[in-house]
């Protein structure tokens, strides 16, 4: 086995019955999605899938094969998040290894309303959203007539379990237990492996992170979307009060579903608490005018100038913008304009 960082077998031995094999995501910058193979005492359970593809499965597959297992052997598939590069391959595992498949509650209730909801009704609503966001009409006019159909279709698998937080997951043999930390999603939860670190780092055991705490980057923290829910909720609001959530449990090492293993987690979450704070009030020097959140995006700092920014990495913009605007509502710090159509956002005074 050599490091996934290296660029070879992508899978990495992390002692204690952990592996980690690096599946790809394609075309996708991220590159690949680290999914864990955890030993227990009735055979392999794995920390998320990987996308739905078939140079994916196949990789998945050497991986396990090269950790001394099989697909087949599978025992539990535990999902931290819904997300295609996490649970695409949910459903095949299943089919090939009969093992089941464990999500939290908010996310297989979005599991049901992706399988449940035609895609007319997906594009109607997001047509709906971009036009109160004040998105052009050249942005929004693919979606009017169907040039623009890869967002909705996908048929997630349904879950056989539910995650439920603060109890210990039943893998025997092992001590994993869920922590619920939304703001990626409404439903994604990080998995703390309640055993001593092999190498006795200082700390408390490991975590497995999914997407909320990744070494590097941030992850996107947008609107929960929902054609059939108007709740307004506060994404970013549950996101930080997560991340303090992950900074308690001071965990010696952090096993993240992209990039690299790492430890000092209280120090990332100092980290990314600044960051947001920062972006914050960077958004409200930009509300000193009225802004609509389309008018915002195209304002905000990205790794990119807008101009280079894709199709879809526009929408998902938008919408981080928007869970941005709700929290300085929340906090009082900006307020919607009355009577502006599309709505737009300012400063409070």
């Amino acid at each position: 086995m050599t490091d996934s960082r290296g660029g070879a077998t992508a899978v990495r031995d992390l002692g204690g019955g952990v592996r980690s094999v690096a599946v790809p995501i394609p075309d996708n910058p991220l590159g690949h999605t680290l999914v864990y193979v955890l030993d227990t005492d009735r055979g392999p359970v794995l920390v998320d899938t990987g996308w739905d593809d078939p140079g994916s499965w196949d990789v998945l597959v050497a991986g396990l094969a090269a950790c001394g297992t099989g697909v087949d052997e599978v025992h539990g598939v535990v999902i931290t998040h819904h997300h295609p590069d996490h649970h695409g391959l949910s459903g095949r595992v299943r089919e090939a290894s009969g093992a089941w498949i464990a999500l939290h509650a908010a996310d297989a209730a979005i599991v049901r309303r992706t399988r449940e909801t035609r895609p007319e009704r997906w594009f109607t609503y997001m047509v709906a959203k971009l036009t109160a966001a004040g998105a052009p009409e050249e942005h929004i006019a693919p979606l009017r007539d169907g040039r623009r159909r890869g967002v909705p279709g996908l048929s997630p698998a349904l879950p056989d379990r539910e995650i439920v937080p603060g109890e210990l997951l039943d893998l025997p043999g092992r001590r994993v237990r869920a922590v619920w930390t939304p703001g990626h999603t409404p439903g994604h939860v990080c998995l703390h492996l309640e055993e001593e670190h092999p190498a006795r780092l200082p700390g408390h055991g490991r975590l497995f992170s999914g997407d909320h705490l990744l070494p590097e980057i941030t992850p996107h923290i947008g609107l929960y979307e929902d054609p059939d829910d108007a709740t307004v909720t506060d994404p970013l609001g549950d996101y930080l009060d997560s991340l303090e959530r992950i900074g308690r449990l001071a965990p010696a090492e952090v096993l993240p579903a992209h990039q690299h293993t790492f430890a000092d987690a209280q120090g990332r979450v100092r980290e990314l608490l600044a960051h947001h704070e920062e972006r914050l009030t960077g958004l409200l020097a930009l509300l000193q005018e009225p802004l609509t959140p389309w008018e915002l995006a195209v304002r905000m700092e990205w790794n990119r100038p807008w101009e280079q920014i894709p199709y879809g990495s526009r929408n998902i913009a938008v919408s981080e913008a928007e869970a941005h605007l709700r929290r300085l509502v929340k906090l009082g710090r900006a307020e919607p304009v009355p009577g502006s159509e599309p709505v737009t956002y300012v400063a409070a005074r």
